[in-house]
């Protein structure tokens, strides 16, 4: 090897030494987690955990004191309106002394009384059901014609099943009434019997008042039972309704009529709802973590095919999601990629390797994403939870 070919590679290997030098001292792109812009359905929603139960629920107490027969029936027992449910036997014979003669008689009158009310409520009530019903099949054929927003033919509907709950709800109360009044009239029918009768032996027939399932045995054994003691608890589980704890912050963007999700809560598909009543009083509650919240009860309707649920029962857990705003074709950024610059949002566009301060105009925000209303187009790519290292025109490549 000559001198100068030897001269040449050592020039050679100084220039890659130095290039090399400067390459480690050039400053390396930082590290970042990239995400998308793009369009697709949003919703705004707030989640909280509830139970159903039973819209109407009776409690058969004792017409009169007696010596309560053992309760052959079980919870979940199919029962019809008018069913004999248990037997009172009379304790001794001063149950049939003058006073409590006049006393059954007064019962009866108390009881007719409830039934004419009832009867009367009823009433009313299917003519406010009637009106409701003819009141949403007018708007929907408004609605249908595009002359009305889907949101009023939602309140017609929730007018109208609050209206059929109602009616129904009165037919149970008269059903109820007719169970006093018949169980009045044999309280009166035992005490018109002598003492020293064979009639005073005569054990009270205490019957369902309405068709239902046993839900509770409060009083199984025999035994001495006082005038008015609870002896079991008798609903409709197919009439099921669900009561939802929400935080008053929450509570106050709820009104009837507001559409809800049930999720979790054991079917392969989620199931439709309504908010029927936002309670107006709240009460507080202290959590597992042992804060204390406000909380606000919200009753729903569940709205989906019967089929879907019919085996949910009385007092299950359910997840409820309620839907405060949603639209599709939305353009939403992932919301950990967003962050303050003054009084406005922006993010960091990735920009031919660099990330550079984009500000942006949001509009409805989830937990997860948020709408862009400017400032961004679908499919731009941004960084996600930039750290402090992360600056306007630094170089930055995907983790």
């Amino acid at each position: 090897m000559n001198l100068r070919t030897r001269q040449l590679s050592l020039w050679t290997l100084g220039l890659v030494i130095l290039a090399l030098i400067v390459w480690g001292l050039l400053p390396k792109p930082v590290r970042v987690d990239l995400g998308q812009t793009h369009t697709g359905s949003l919703s705004v929603t707030v989640v909280e955990e509830g139970k159903t139960r039973v819209i109407d629920r009776f409690i058969v107490s004792a017409p009169v004191a007696g010596y309560s027969r053992r309760v052959e029936l079980e919870v979940g027992d199919h029962i019809n309106a008018g069913e004999t449910l248990l037997h009172l036997d009379p304790v001794r014979s001063p149950n049939l002394d003058p006073r409590t003669q006049a006393e059954a008689r007064a019962r009866v009158s108390t009881a007719e009384a409830a039934l004419a009310a009832a009867e009367e409520s009823a009433h009313a009530s299917a003519a406010q059901a009637d009106l409701a019903s003819n009141e949403y099949e007018r708007i929907r054929r408004v609605a249908n014609q595009g002359l009305l927003s889907q949101g009023a033919l939602d309140t017609a509907f929730a007018e109208f099943r609050t209206a059929t709950a109602r009616k129904r709800s009165s037919e149970f109360a008269v059903e109820v009434a007719k169970g006093e009044l018949s169980a009045a009239r044999a309280a009166l029918d035992y005490s018109a019997a002598g003492p020293d009768s064979d009639e005073g032996h005569v054990s009270v027939e205490v019957s369902s008042p309405v068709d239902g399932r046993i839900l509770r045995v409060v009083h199984e054994s025999e035994g001495v039972v006082a005038e008015g003691q609870p002896l079991l608890e008798v609903g409709d589980p197919g009439a099921l309704e669900v009561e939802v704890e929400v935080l008053s912050l929450h509570a106050v963007k709820l009104h009837a009529g507001t559409p809800v999700r049930f999720l979790r809560w054991g079917g392969e598909n989620a199931l439709e709802g309504v908010v029927k009543v936002v309670e107006p009083t709240g009460f507080t509650k202290v959590s597992s973590l042992g804060v204390e919240e406000q909380r606000v009860l919200v009753i729903c309707d569940i709205s989906s095919d019967y089929e879907q649920w019919k085996t949910l029962g009385d007092g299950y857990r359910v997840e409820a999601e309620f839907i405060l705003w949603e639209q599709d074709d939305v353009l939403q950024v992932p919301a950990s990629a967003l962050f303050r610059v003054g009084n406005e949002w922006a993010v960091f566009a990735y920009v031919d390797g660099k990330a550079r301060v984009t500000t942006v105009e949001l509009g409805a925000r989830n937990g997860l994403s948020a709408q862009v209303l400017s400032g961004l187009e679908d499919g731009t790519e941004v960084v996600i939870y930039p750290g402090d290292d992360v600056a306007d025109g630094v170089r930055v490549a995907e983790r």
